[in-house]
């Protein structure tokens, strides 16, 4: 593609076909992001199992990986300005791939952790840039539509980390009878967990690929001097007109002073920065990552047997993406306040349920299942959907980068904390008071988001900014 960024096509030239390739490429960042995360799950009793470990050691290695992910968030902002978003992109795709096949043939469980570790770099690093450059790529028109495929990129790669996951314990269960030898029967039946961190290695190895053939972002471009680049990389998405427009807008903002991190906490901004920080605090503590990291652990406990316990975690995470989906399409519609304390509401209600079933000494399986899935359905329409939407939406544009990165180490470090203590914490009090906490927090949370956030439906991001200062 090189040959043709150094020209400008005319507008009958620009090509919805070069813009849906970009976002292709970087939704598969985000597929690598909801895969690594998701495809512990039907990792964690296997594993346990066999290295003995203790219930704070098996959260250890259920949050590696997301000690991995803070740091490569803190890194990936500055490394992304300083080199551009596709080299720290094509490192990230690299990082999975390696993590994918430590992974799966560790000799040791001190050699497992670090593998995860890297795995969770690559996906901060995702995190981070792969939105930012679908952004910086997008038409205005198609930005929000864009930005959010990414989160649904997210939510597919879930489910068919679980949908792997179910398929390889399924095949290991048919062959276990048969004797066998050598690393291919270790891997794909012996130690069948091993094959399912492997299977990360086909995508990790297409988005590399297929970052080869994508161009650089051109605000990063415009912002680094090549104008002339970034100029033709947009008129070939949007046309010469629009393109000629968007590189003076860009030039403009390059131009402007970025607000200070001290700004964050002056009277107006710091309204705002606490209700970005208690999106992404209850945000992760709304059991929803304890359903993706632990879920068919949770099943077990209800009598489920391991096969069609992750069987039935493909099947939350379906719920997951329809529900998602129907998100997507009513959150402009809605609102983003009646989606949050709406559905927040009905996440209470339903893990104060699951709690009550835990408490029975033979937990009906059945109805915990549906209530979970009712829990996961409630969450994707709510807090899971809205806070990817409406965290960017609060800061204004001098500010956001900053704000979004505290945002987002809040994020990750209340994941990696909850992640960590929770095989401890049902262990030393029960399954059903685990559920019962999440319900407590989540109905402080319910609380905390009628009384702080607004509803940014329909505002101007300069519209936005004036709630703020009425607060203060």
């Amino acid at each position: 593609m090189t040959h043709t960024e150094n020209t400008i096509p005319t507008d009958s030239n620009s090509s919805p076909l070069y813009l849906m390739l970009i976002c292709l490429v970087a939704s598969l960042g985000g597929f690598l992001f909801g895969f690594d995360t998701a495809v512990i799950s039907g990792t964690v009793g296997m594993v346990e199992k066999l290295y003995s470990l203790t219930k704070l050691q098996v959260g250890w290695f259920t949050s590696s990986a997301l000690i991995g992910c803070i740091l490569g968030a803190m890194v990936a902002g500055s490394l992304g300005d300083r080199y551009g978003r596709k080299p720290i992109l094509v490192i990230s795709a690299i990082l999975f791939f390696i993590s994918a096949l430590g992974s799966a043939v560790p000799p040791t469980f001190s050699i497992l952790i670090p593998a995860r570790m890297i795995g969770g770099i690559g996906v901060g690093m995702a995190s981070v840039l792969a939105p930012m450059y679908i952004s910086e790529f997008a038409p205005p028109h198609l930005r929000g539509r864009l930005v959010a495929l990414y989160q649904l990129s997210i939510v597919i790669g879930i489910l068919l980390a679980y949908f792997s996951n179910w398929s390889l314990q399924s095949y290991a269960e048919t062959r276990i009878v048969q004797t066998g030898s050598g690393l291919l029967h270790l891997i794909f039946v012996e130690q069948v967990w091993r094959a399912m961190f492997g299977m990360e290695m086909v995508p990790a190895g297409l988005f590399f690929l297929m970052l080869l053939f994508v161009p650089e972002s051109p605000r990063w471009l415009i912002k680094s001097g090549n104008d002339q680049q970034g100029l033709s990389i947009l008129t070939k998405i949007s046309g010469s007109a629009i393109a000629r427009k968007e590189t003076r807008d860009i030039q403009q903002a390059v131009n402007q002073e970025e607000g200070t991190l001290k700004e964050l906490f002056k009277p107006g901004l710091r309204t705002a920065l606490m209700v970005g920080v208690g999106l992404s605090v209850f945000g992760q503590l709304t059991g929803i990552n304890i359903v993706v990291y632990y879920g068919p652990t949770i099943l077990e406990k209800a009598g489920i047997a391991l096969t069609n316990a992750l069987q039935y975690q493909v099947a939350l995470g379906i719920i997951n993406l329809i529900f998602t989906v129907i998100a997507l399409f009513v959150i402009d519609k809605l609102g983003r306040r009646p989606l949050l304390l709406g559905g927040m509401a009905a996440v209470v209600l339903m893990l104060a349920s699951a709690g009550v079933l835990f408490s029975f000494e033979q937990p009906p399986a059945l109805l915990i299942l549906v209530v979970l899935g009712a829990d996961v359905a409630c969450l994707a329409l709510s807090i899971c959907a809205v806070i990817w939407v409406l965290t960017p939406e609060i800061f204004p544009n001098r500010v956001r980068g900053r704000a979004m990165s505290i945002a987002t180490l809040s994020n990750w470090g209340t994941n990696t904390f909850s992640a960590y203590m929770f095989p401890w914490y049902v262990s030393s009090f029960g399954m059903n008071t685990g559920f019962f906490t999440f319900a407590a927090i989540c109905f402080i949370a319910t609380l905390f988001f009628w009384k702080f956030v607004p509803e940014t439906k329909g505002k101007s991001l300069e519209e936005i900014e004036k709630i703020w200062h009425k607060v203060n």
